[in-house]
């Protein structure tokens, strides 16, 4: 790539201390050439003119720990293209992808064509196994030798676990190597045919509720079995009720090493919204009341919630285009959950700056093993770049992902990714 030269930019990297205004210049290896304040219009080349980056600010390279790419199996929802395409138009710069595909990502050779379909992409695809051969719940997969072939994570994804003493052999298993485990907390012997959260509105609509309890159920389980087969790393994933964040809070107290990820529709939307029996308001787990959302903002407030994920879902315009109750759950994230973040954490005074990085750059990378990113002279350049005010409406028409289920289409926010950079590739987002 050609040298690339910015300058004006808000610089913040936590792990070097930097929060300062200045430049950026990127080599054509890719590599930061120089970075701060000694990079100014003053001593760039008189030939070159640089992006000017005023009001923008410059943070290490976002990463989505819950994104559904369909490959292979599902390519007319999503593929490994046109998913990390999504991801970088949303600033970010890794994701790692789920193992719910077909065939199901619970040996190496799925593993593999993953890997293969996606060396050559700008944006870094880290993968997630099953836990369970076919995600049936019964027998574990080879989880040693996935992990020898790079697997960062171990889930079922929607499929939750729900025979305990598997649960117990994946821990032990994954306590060997130290390895993480995750989970979709659902009980499904409570939750079989839902359509809503259960409470008021789902009986006012005469919708079928998925009980809170359900989700703190697996929750508290695995919680308790993590700990008793010698303090295994357990995540929590797409966390959303207040009973959830508690049960979280109180292990994190006991120093377990449990952390948990929440979604943006789960801190900005409740269950209220379903009275429009929109199908692009459906999801697993479903939007909840007020009270856990409230609960979650504080969990995002004081660290119990380490991560932020899109929980990333596409489906076809005609798998969604049907009545509320028979749509599949699930909606597409990656090109509005910084924007959300921005407008909702950040504006609103729950999260600062430095904040988010954590959530969504420096915590992510952390639990999956990857080393943080640096912002510093002579390091790969993997960064993000956002203008945290500029209002902007979401249109799909602009997105990059092959689907458009999302419930923020029209919506407002306050906060634009503008690039992606890694891999020696900048990617400007349009939109």
């Amino acid at each position: 790539m050609k040298k690339q030269y910015f300058i004006n930019a808000n610089i913040i990297d936590p792990h070097n201390s930097i929060n300062e205004n200045g430049g950026l210049i990127i080599g054509e290896d890719g590599k930061i050439e120089a970075i701060g304040k000694k990079v100014n219009t003053n001593n760039l080349p008189t030939r070159e003119k640089p992006t000017d980056l005023k009001g923008k600010y410059i943070f290490p390279g976002l990463v989505d720990m819950r994104v559904f790419v369909g490959e292979p199996g599902y390519e007319y929802k999503e593929d490994i293209k046109s998913g990390t395409k999504a991801a970088a138009n949303g600033g970010f710069t890794g994701i790692v992808c789920m193992p719910n595909t077909d065939p199901i990502i619970d040996e190496a050779t799925v593993v593999d064509y993953v890997k293969q379909k996606s060396k050559d992409l700008s944006v870094d695809v880290h993968i997630a196994a099953a836990i369970t051969k076919k995600s049936e719940g019964k027998s574990l997969t080879p989880m040693l030798e996935l992990d020898e072939n790079g697997v960062v994570m171990f889930t079922d994804d929607g499929n939750c676990v729900m025979d305990t003493e598997t649960m117990r052999r994946a821990f032990e298993y994954a306590s060997t190597r130290d390895l993480l485990v995750s989970q979709h907390c659902e009980d499904h012997s409570l939750t079989a045919g839902f359509a809503m959260n259960e409470g008021m509105y789902s009986s006012k609509l005469g919708l079928k509720g998925s009980p809170s309890v359900a989700e703190e159920i697996i929750v508290s389980r695995d919680i308790m079995m993590s700990e008793y087969t010698g303090n295994s790393r357990y995540h929590v994933s797409h966390i959303s009720t207040k009973g959830s964040v508690r049960l979280v809070r109180d292990a994190k107290s006991r120093g377990l090493r449990v952390t948990c990820e929440v979604t943006p529709h789960h801190f900005t939307l409740t269950e209220d919204l379903l009275v429009s029996y929109h199908p692009n308001l459906k999801m697993n787990p479903p939007l909840r009341s007020k009270d856990d959302v409230d609960e979650v903002l504080q969990g995002l407030l004081d660290g119990t919630i380490d991560c932020i994920a899109s929980d990333h879902a596409p489906h076809a315009l005609h798998e969604k285009d049907v009545e509320f109750e028979i749509a599949p759950n699930g909606i597409i994230g990656l090109e509005t959950s910084l924007a959300l973040s921005l407008t909702n954490l950040v504006h609103k005074n729950y999260l600062s700056l430095n904040q988010l990085i954590e959530k969504m750059s420096t915590n992510p990378r952390k639990i999956i093993g990857q080393d943080p990113v640096l912002i510093k002279d002579g390091e790969e350049a993997n960064l993000t770049i956002f203008d945290p005010e500029e209002e902007w409406l979401v249109d799909v028409v602009n997105f990059k992902s092959k689907a458009v289920n999302t419930p923020f289409g029209d919506m407002k926010l306050k906060g634009k990714p503008k690039y992606a950079i890694n891999k020696g590739e900048i990617i400007k987002s349009s939109l």
